[in-house]
């Protein structure tokens, strides 16, 4: 980790336009999908992207991991994947006679989690201490995990066959949920008519460095927010509370999610303060997938509930 600042602030904004534009040449049209990502990646959190199969999840996932020169590794969840799969296992060494450990998958700097709705419970809740305190406990030893660290999930519409729902104390440890959606006619077209998207992974060039990213990340925390702007936030998150729309509301781990990830969007958008407008275009995707909708009012849409919520709160 730096120990002092080796890049300015036009530096440091200038590599993630770069690398926003080397992503976009990627991942077509889903410019705002791709600033969500980056601002989940920033905000030094975890993302969970849930959409059809198809649309581009492991491509967008990749291709972060290429550009910010990350170590990569892939699980695919099935029903039948064990925790040791995914964290490690002991194996007896005859010659020393003594346990030697071997480490999972999820010893990487970016780690994508591929359909991790379609693993059972106990598989899914392997990832809950390394998502919150970047380690792995095995065996009774710590194992302090790669920095940065970065989990993305993607999950499979809940309506498909073989889907494990993810339970609020998994759910609340992701930072953002975004969906990706299908292209537009234009981006389509592009894509049939384009190479193949891995082979153009394969020849990105890295654009960020792990330690750039790093110093980045702590810039990012540095972010200008005013006592005016935590007003708003707890503004949003108290009456989250006291809606009838939602069961529970926002947990105070949700309301550090929304600053964080604010700070990030602001960051973006090459400044040194938070808006409120910062706040609203994240609020979507940091909440959604941490409110549940009461009964009364199921078959409403969470973001239209949302953008209902922000109306009602005053700026």
């Amino acid at each position: 980790m730096p120990q002092q600042s080796s890049l300015n602030i036009d530096q440091r904004q200038q590599l993630i336009k770069l690398t926003s534009k080397s992503i976009s040449s990627i991942i077509l049209g889903k410019d705002r999908q791709i600033q969500l990502a980056l601002s989940c990646l920033l905000a030094g959190g975890h993302l969970l992207i849930e959409d059809l199969p198809g649309v581009g999840k492991t491509t967008l996932s990749l291709t972060l991991a290429r550009v910010f020169g990350l170590d990569f590794q892939r699980i695919q969840f099935t029903s039948d994947l064990l925790p040791s799969d995914v964290l490690g296992v002991s194996i007896f060494d005859a010659h020393k006679q003594s346990f030697t450990f071997h480490q999972g998958p999820i010893f990487t700097q970016v780690l994508l989690a591929d359909e991790i709705n379609r693993s059972t419970p106990k598989t899914q809740s392997a990832l809950l201490e390394a998502m919150e305190e970047k380690q792995v406990t095995q065996d009774g030893v710590t194992r302090t995990l790669p920095t940065p660290f970065f989990v993305i999930a993607t999950q499979n519409p809940m309506e498909q066959v073989g889907t494990f729902p993810l339970p609020e104390s998994q759910l609340d440890r992701f930072l953002m949920r975004i969906n990706i959606g299908y292209p537009d006619q234009q981006a389509e077209m592009e894509l049939l008519k384009g190479s193949n998207r891995h082979e153009m992974i394969q020849q990105l060039e890295t654009v960020i460095t792990p330690e750039q990213l790093i110093e980045i990340q702590l810039s990012v925390e540095k972010i200008h927010m005013s006592q005016a702007i935590l007003d708003y936030v707890l503004s949003l998150i108290r009456s989250s509370r006291l809606s009838p729309w939602f069961i529970s509301g926002l947990s105070p781990r949700a309301g550090l999610a929304l600053q964080r990830c604010a700070r990030a969007w602001a960051f973006l958008q090459n400044r040194d303060h938070v808006l409120p407008e910062d706040v609203q275009e994240v609020l979507p995707c940091v909440a959604a997938h941490r409110l549940q909708i009461h009964p009364e009012h199921q078959g409403k849409n969470i973001n239209d509930l949302i953008t209902l919520l922000v109306k009602q709160v005053p700026v």
